[in-house]
Formats: structure tokens, C-alpha cells, sequence
């Protein structure tokens, strides 16, 4: 796929008229600054920076160094230029307060009101240590294997952060299959190339053994797990329904029907600014059917909350589907008398949820993102989510990589029966072994755990789930 070009941002306007304020904010301080005395000017003037992603939040730093060391705030000042100084400063300060009002937010969010705060840990969900019972494997080589599937072989495939499809041998080998963007020495090491590298998300084989795979940036796709070659069967940039995908995520494929089902987590906002999609919490996801027959794609639910994995019942009468971005599971109704119809069968969960398996003992494996603890105060996102104000502010100021700090180390996984009832969980509270969980994967005795970041395989090799 040599040739790729970074698809244009659809804030790119947006991120203009940033640059622009920013260029008048910076006019107007200096101006002001220059009326002082050559004795009084500041020894620096305003710096302004942006984040490298290029859509993310203007961030506006000052630094001042009064020309006289001995100047002190909490002595009355006794001269002019001291008077001039004080005044032009409270005079910048107040337009850049105003400027960065006016900034026009990346974000436009609803207020959404929780259903309550999380539930207490206790019960199934008591912690424990199960999930540190593990090891890692190709650590430093596999960036974020976020999704996993298995041949007859004992063959496991997964996808990285630098756009590349793996095959795992039943010796833990591990071979490259393929490049689902250009080969270039800069993919994996910034998000800003992943919309050249590619990100392989969903996994899954189909009936012809052929992987197929979810690009959250190029779109819905059939690789060859022998030789590599791609076979592009719906593109991002064409969509559905006339709205391009934005953010293709989970897969999950029919053995009945060959029908393969397959989440876009938004229309708005791109994978690698999946934190400004979950502090805007809009309703911009959809779940859609490919029929390889017809090559037709259909559109079976829309208005959702970054709908991400997906998971089959054993019968295939319904599917699960975890919207993440307010931590709760709906099922799909297939067949029977509620076809075509959806229920929420599990909300205000402990944490947000990604990836739904089936595990090897028939009941449903749910990977958690991220907790969402009560401790002294309610959790971050529980906190902002009824003020747009504060969310439109936070996006102009914060820059996407500080909201890593807020995430803690630590691994969940949720056991749900087929009703989609919690009956049991597996922890990791230190992050020994990992966390931030993408996905559960059972095959032949052995459980993957994934991540969209981590890098490095956190495997289980004996399920311990009581």
C-alpha cells in the first residue's frame, strides 16, 4: 500500500482558527509588553506551544523575569515603572484569560448524567490476585497486540500499534505476515503516523481461513495469513450510509452465515484521539453487517457511545456489545421474536469495556480498559461528565498525553454468563503482570490478554477465574 497520503482531519478548520487566535493572543501580549519602559520589559516575552498531534488543545505558558531582582508582590509598589509593570502584566494576563476563553473547544459535548456511582467491590467483584498468575512474552517486540484469533494449527494472529499483523507458532515463535500501511522506521513510535501505518484492531479468521481485519484508519479488510496479501473489501474513506468510519474497531464473524459484523467506535474522532472521543461522550457509533455475497454493508445500530468489541452467543441469537465510553453492554437481538432490537443488560459497570470473547467454558470474557474506582472523590470522568463547559475547557488547555497520569496500573477482567450477569473477576490491583486490558483470549488452555499500548504479551497458562 505505498502511496499513502495522512488523510486531511476533519477539525482541520478547527485547528486553523486555533492558530490563528493563538498568532492574535501572541500579537497582543507583546504589543502590550512594549509599552513599558526598556528598563521594565520582561526579560522573556509570552511563549505559546500545541501538542504534536496537531488537533489537541492549545496550551498558553507565560514566563516572566522582572527586570528588578528585588521587585516583591506583597510591597506596595514605589515607582512608576513599577506601577507601569504591575499593570501592563494584569493587563496580559486578563487578555490571555480572555483569549483562552474564546478559543474555539475540539470538542462539542452533552451533558450525560451517570446512573450512579460505581459499584463497590464486593461480591464477585472482590479483589483478588488471579490475573497476576501470568508471564510475558515479546517484550519490546509485539506494541499493543489489541486483538487475538487462533487457526486449527494452534496459529494465534494479532495486530500492533505500528500497523503490523503477526503470526505466534504453538513454540512462540513469531513471524511478520503483513503491513497494513507503509513500512516506514517511525511507525509504533508516535500516534501521528498511525494514519500512514495503519492500526490493526479487530481480529478474526473466517470460513476460507482467511484473517479478517478491522483498520481503524483504512477500513475493513481480508489478509492472506500465508503470503500477506491484502484484499480491501469496505473502505473508510466510503463508510455507510453516506458517513464515512472514522474509527473501525471490533469484528466478529458469523460460522452460520459468514456475515461479519464490525463496530466504527466514531464518525468524528480517529483512534489516536480516542481520549478526546471519550471526555466529548457523543453518540457517534455505529454497529454494521458486511454480507462478503453481496458486498453490501448495513447499518444495524447507530447513536451509540464508542461501540467497541462484539461477541457472538454460542447459538448466535443475539451479539454483545460494549460501549465504552460510558461503561456499559447492550445485546443485539439476531433472531427470535426481539430481532432487530437492543437492551442493555449491564450498565454502570466498575470500569469501561473493550473487547467481549466467548472463553473456552461458554461464558463471556470482558477485558477492562480502565476502572472506575470510588475513592475519596468520585472517578475523573464520573466528575466531569454532566459540565460541557469544563470538558470544552479541559480539551482546550490539557494536552491528550497528561490524562495518561490519571489511569491507573491496574487489571480487570469480568466473567459474565450468557444472561450477562457478573459471575466472577480476575485482578491485578499492582499491574504486575499488566493492565489497561484489551482483550480475553482463550485457545487450547492458554489465555492472551491485550492491550492498545503495553509492550509486551501478558499470557496466562492456567485459568484461574475462582
Amino acid at each position: 500500500m505505498s502511496g499513502i497520503k495522512t488523510p486531511k482531519s476533519s477539525k482541520q478548520s478547527l485547528i486553523t482558527r486555533q492558530q490563528v487566535w493563538t498568532q492574535s493572543l501572541r500579537n497582543v501580549t507583546v504589543n502590550l509588553l512594549r509599552k513599558l519602559k526598556p528598563t521594565t520589559l520582561p526579560k522573556q516575552s509570552p511563549t505559546f506551544g500545541e501538542d504534536q498531534a496537531g488537533t489537541a488543545p492549545v496550551i498558553l505558558t507565560f514566563r516572566f523575569v522582572p527586570h528588578s531582582a528585588s521587585l516583591r508582590w506583597d510591597q506596595p509598589p514605589t515607582s512608576r515603572p513599577e506601577m507601569l509593570w504591575r499593570r501592563s502584566l494584569l493587563a496580559a494576563l486578563l487578555a490571555v484569560a480572555v483569549g483562552v476563553y474564546l478559543l474555539p473547544s475540539p470538542i462539542d459535548p452533552k451533558p450525560h448524567i451517570l446512573k450512579g456511582p460505581p459499584p463497590a467491590l464486593e461480591g464477585p467483584l472482590a479483589v483478588n490476585t488471579r490475573l497476576q498468575r501470568g508471564r510475558r512474552l515479546f517484550a519490546g517486540k509485539l506494541h499493543g497486540p489489541e486483538s487475538f484469533t487462533a487457526d486449527g494449527n494452534s496459529n494465534v494472529y494479532t495486530g500492533t500499534v505500528d500497523g503490523k499483523l503477526w503470526r505466534i507458532g504453538p513454540d512462540d515463535s513469531l513471524v511478520l505476515i503483513a503491513h497494513m500501511g507503509q513500512d516506514l522506521p517511525e511507525c509504533g513510535s508516535s500516534t501521528d503516523y498511525e494514519p500512514v501505518c495503519g492500526r490493526p484492531h479487530g481480529v478474526r479468521l473466517d470460513r476460507h481461513g482467511q484473517l479478517i481485519v478491522a483498520d481503524s484508519y483504512f477500513g475493513l479488510y481480508s489478509v492472506n495469513p500465508k503470503t500477506g496479501e491484502k484484499t480491501l473489501l469496505v473502505a473508510s474513506s466510503d463508510g455507510a450510509a453516506g458517513v464515512p468510519f472514522a474509527f473501525l474497531n471490533g469484528v466478529e464473524i458469523s460460522s452460520q452465515t459468514g456475515i461479519i459484523y464490525f463496530t466504527d467506535s466514531s464518525s468524528r474522532w480517529g483512534r489516536r484521539h480516542v481520549k478526546l472521543e471519550v471526555i466529548e461522550l457523543n453518540s457517534l457509533g455505529r454497529l454494521l453487517s458486511y454480507d462478503p455475497g453481496s458486498k453490501n454493508v448495513t447499518v444495524l445500530l447507530d447513536s451509540l457511545y464508542m461501540p467497541n468489541g462484539i461477541a457472538l452467543s454460542p447459538d448466535e441469537n443475539f451479539l454483545l456489545l460494549a460501549e465504552t465510553s460510558i461503561g456499559c453492554i447492550l445485546r443485539y437481538w439476531l433472531k427470535g421474536p426481539k430481532a432487530g432490537t437492543k437492551e442493555v443488560i449491564l450498565d454502570n459497570m466498575i470500569g469501561y469495556p473493550d473487547n467481549i470473547r466467548l472463553s473456552d467454558h461458554g461464558t463471556f470474557l470482558v477485558g477492562m480498559t480502565t476502572p472506575r474506582f470510588q475513592k475519596f472523590l468520585p472517578p475523573f470522568l464520573d466528575l466531569i461528565a454532566p459540565y460541557p463547559a469544563v470538558k470544552r475547557f479541559l480539551a482546550k488547555v490539557v494536552p491528550l498525553s497528561w490524562y495518561n497520569l490519571l489511569l491507573p496500573r491496574y487489571a480487570l477482567v469480568l466473567e459474565l454468563g450468557l444472561d450477562g450477569q457478573i459471575t466472577g473477576t480476575l485482578h491485578d490491583p499492582q499491574g504486575r503482570l499488566t493492565w489497561a486490558i484489551s482483550d480475553v483470549f482463550q485457545h487450547r488452555g492458554r489465555t492472551y490478554l491485550g492491550s492498545t499500548d503495553l509492550p509486551f504479551l501478558p499470557i496466562l497458562e492456567v485459568w484461574d477465574s475462582y
